[in-house]
């Protein structure tokens, strides 16, 4: 890289796999860190005048300044030619990686964010709505947003039973980008031993490595529970 890349990260959001991933390919990176209003949780003014999208994360690297995680991580990789995260257009591993690469943002991401816009819409509401829209909230989840959610969690179960990673038998940039939804996932029970032994076994071997403790230490929080 010429331009010195900055990670702008934000507590509590997804900015940490790009945190993550940085440290595992031991990238030279300046790192900003934005605190949430205590409040409303929300960004920070600052943050969002520099987000193209007034969302986390966001990166500069010289005048460019860019949002979404999957394009940072992108950009980081197409940067960093050495490094070994993504299979190759010959590897056998390519179409799996391309998947689950996809599916985090495309499939998984959305099923799990309305989980969590439904619940705090119950908790935020007068109480005299309350009883109408946890009806409706209800049969919301039970009927579209959970069996979709099992669907994905159910193939990611069997493709962990075929290799180690979601990438395939090396641990790629996909591992750095599902990584979000799956421990969320696990600190919200949305994910358990009992349903998803492997998918909690890659939970706990995602976190034991270096990057992890690294990537946490800068980060300075111990969950990602809250992030959205």
């Amino acid at each position: 890289m010429t331009d010195t890349l900055t990670l702008h990260h934000l507590e509590y959001s997804q900015s940490f796999r790009v945190l993550w991933m940085l440290e595992e390919l031991q990238a030279t990176y300046d790192l900003v860190v934005y605190d949430r209003d205590a409040r409303t949780m929300a960004a920070p003014d600052e943050y969002k005048t520099l987000s193209p999208l007034g969302t986390a994360p966001v990166m500069t690297c010289g005048d460019l300044a860019l949002a979404e995680s999957s394009a940072i991580m992108e950009f980081i990789l197409d940067k960093t030619p050495e490094q070994k995260l993504r299979p190759g257009h010959d590897s056998p591993d390519r179409t799996r990686y391309l998947f689950w690469w996809h599916a985090a943002q495309g499939s998984m991401m959305p099923l799990q964010l309305m989980k969590t816009v439904t619940t705090i819409s119950q908790k935020r509401l007068p109480f005299f709505m309350k009883p109408f829209v946890k009806l409706y909230t209800k049969g919301l989840d039970e009927l579209f947003i959970q069996p979709r959610l099992n669907r994905i969690l159910a193939m990611a179960e069997q493709d962990l039973g075929t290799a180690p990673w979601f990438g395939g038998q090396q641990l790629s940039a996909a591992d750095f980008l599902i990584a979000y939804n799956m421990i969320v996932g696990a600190e919200r029970d949305m994910i358990n031993d009992a349903d998803y032994p492997r998918c909690m076994d890659w939970v706990l071997r995602m976190k034991a490595l270096p990057s992890f403790a690294r990537a946490t230490e800068k980060d300075g929080r111990e969950s990602m529970a809250l992030a959205y």
